[in-house]
């Protein structure tokens, strides 16, 4: 391609609107065109990008067995009741009626189709074990779109939906699906990314997990050990609480004046936030009340406990509703209520505590010598894990000091089980003729998330720097001054033998001065560059440098092709 040609402006100057290094670089180098919140045209460079990455992900799910589709991104809803989640699913689903009235939806996850075709075609067990794959586009009407391509509302994704009559087969092709993603991921050029135990959340099933790029810029949080090499996000991460010796001690209302958070009380009475317990509102699905009570220092993970109250969203409880049920806001707890009137729930954190500071229900005041076991009735209350794992704790598996890290989900992989094939009643004939449900696993890559990490993960300050294996092209050649010294024929020359050659290369013939092509070629980003300038001619040379290093070599010029095919290693 000449950069005459090339369709895709350069830019020296980073938007406002882009806070993070590949959304600046995807719209400084001409990848990517913002067409509105989380809408996002591909240029040339951009798609090529794309193209090279899905090329791998389909090499690495063909040699898993898998076999490509192509469902509709528009589904009808009929599909989507079948399996529940028309109602289920929140606002993030965007539903329509067509002209006619009837209710659609744009696929934001194909289950529901997959299941469609699936049992369209597979009548009898010899056709399984069989997984089924697709490059399409997605739609999640997401509030929050931000990152350039790390948090878009449409999107590429690559999905797959394995169908198997037992679930030690499922588990199978779940290992080898994982292990073809860990070559995916490395083929791209990504380094630094890591596969941890995940929650299922809208897509269901048992055992799941996502492969985190791990990056500042992450939205998600999970935490590592790296002595036993637990794992997992912190919606579903343990922790090993300490052993604990409290001493039992009678419980007494004190006097604790403008005290309404955790850090106040504990000061005021010269005790630890961990010697505390607070009280966290939440409402039930149908309006009612929800208390947690917890240790005073650490977090409410509120993917638990939706998960616990088998609820899609939460919301918080008002000062109305609190006071209704007998507690006082700033200074509620559990004790002098009745628990059968609301849902209770303890958190973990609390078991085995003693002669903690809890809310007296009555402003101004707190108890000391709160025990949980010995203060309530064990029949209003039921345990729970709730909490956000904070970085510094304890591993639940071996003891050691678990970290927490910050990383953009790239892939994640679901032991779906019978959720939707039982559903939307599918079956096939077993040996003995008899109607069988099969069980299900499902596997998504984000396409243009991974550009985002790739570029994340490899640039300077100047632009990217592409890995070979996804590089839109992997030369680029400057012609510097042009009219001096014949250099626009020799670089002309090169670029046309590179072409016969099958090599991608890139040639930027339009003239421009030194300093304007190198930024341009830095924006770009490709592996390798080739200089032609009128001073190195004059000593019969052409200059050879890679985009991940600034030190450069010679190459004569009438042997400058054989020597560039050596560093492509042709």
């Amino acid at each position: 391609m000449k950069m005459s040609q090339l369709v895709g402006r350069r830019d020296k100057n980073a938007p406002k609107e882009a806070q993070i290094t590949s959304h600046q670089f995807l719209l400084r180098g001409g990848y990517a065109r913002q067409v509105s919140a989380g809408l996002f045209s591909l240029l040339p460079l951009g798609l090529r990008v794309i193209q090279k990455i899905e090329a791998i992900v389909r090499e690495e799910m063909n040699k898993v067995g898998g076999q490509e589709v192509l469902m509709p991104v528009v589904l009808p809803r009929e599909l989507w009741d079948e399996s529940g989640r028309y109602d289920s699913v929140g606002s993030e689903l965007l539903r329509f009626k067509d002209r006619a009235g009837k209710d659609f939806v744009l696929g934001m996850t194909h289950e529901e189709a997959a299941v469609h075709l699936a049992r369209s075609e597979i009548f009898s067990y010899k056709q399984l074990p069989a997984t089924l794959y697709q490059i399409q586009t997605k739609f999640r009407d997401e509030p929050r779109s931000r990152g350039g391509l790390v948090r878009v509302r449409e999107f590429t994704m690559k999905d797959a939906y394995s169908f198997h009559e037992k679930d030690e087969c499922l588990e199978k092709t779940y290992q080898e699906v994982h292990e073809a993603y860990e070559r995916i991921f490395q083929r791209a050029g990504l380094k630094n990314f890591i596969s941890v135990a995940s929650d299922a959340g809208m897509m269901g099933g048992g055992v799941s997990h996502e492969f985190m790029a791990v990056t500042e810029i992450g939205e998600d949080s999970f935490l590592v050990c790296d002595d036993c090499g637990y794992k997992a996000n912190r919606e579903v991460a343990k922790m090993k609480y300490p052993e604990y010796n409290d001493e039992s001690a009678e419980l007494t209302k004190v006097a604790t004046p403008d005290t309404t958070s955790i850090e106040d009380v504990a000061k005021f009475l010269g005790v630890s936030e961990d010697q505390t317990c607070k009280a966290v509102f939440y409402t039930d699905s149908e309006g009612g009340l929800v208390t947690l009570l917890m240790r005073g220092d650490l977090e409410v993970c509120e993917a638990k406990v939706k998960a616990v109250l088998s609820l899609k969203d939460l919301q918080m409880a008002d000062d109305e509703l609190i006071k209704k049920y007998g507690m006082v806001p700033g200074y509620a707890s559990a004790t002098g209520t009745d628990p059968s009137k609301y849902t209770l729930i303890l958190d973990d954190s609390l078991k085995g505590r003693k002669n903690l500071v809890a809310g007296a229900n009555e402003d101004g005041f707190h108890k000391t010598g709160f025990d949980p076991a010995r203060d309530l009735n064990e029949d209003d209350y039921q345990w729970a894990d709730l909490t956000n794992v904070p970085d510094g704790s304890t591993c639940v598996e071996c003891g050691s000091t678990l970290k927490l890290q910050r990383g953009v989900e790239i892939g994640n992989i679901f032991q779906l089980g019978k959720k939707y094939s039982e559903s939307m009643n599918m079956t096939y004939l077993d040996q003995n003729g008899k109607a069988q449900i099969p069980t299900m696993g499902c596997y998504g890559i984000g396409i243009g998330r991974m550009m985002a990490c790739i570029m994340e993960e490899h640039n300077d300050k100047f632009g990217p720097i592409w890995p070979e294996s996804v590089a839109p092209y992997q030369v680029h050649i400057n012609i510097l001054d042009p009219k001096k010294e014949n250099a626009l024929g020799i670089g002309l020359e090169l670029y046309e033998k590179c072409l016969k050659a099958g090599v991608e290369v890139l040639v930027d013939d339009r003239g421009e001065k030194t300093g304007f092509q190198f930024s341009d070629a830095d924006l770009i980003g490709l592996p390798h560059r080739v200089i032609i300038s009128p001073k190195n001619l004059k000593q019969g040379k052409v200059e050879y440098r890679t985009r991940a290093s600034r030190d450069s070599e010679l190459f004569d010029v009438d042997q400058a092709f054989e020597s560039l095919m050596v560093k492509l290693g042709k």
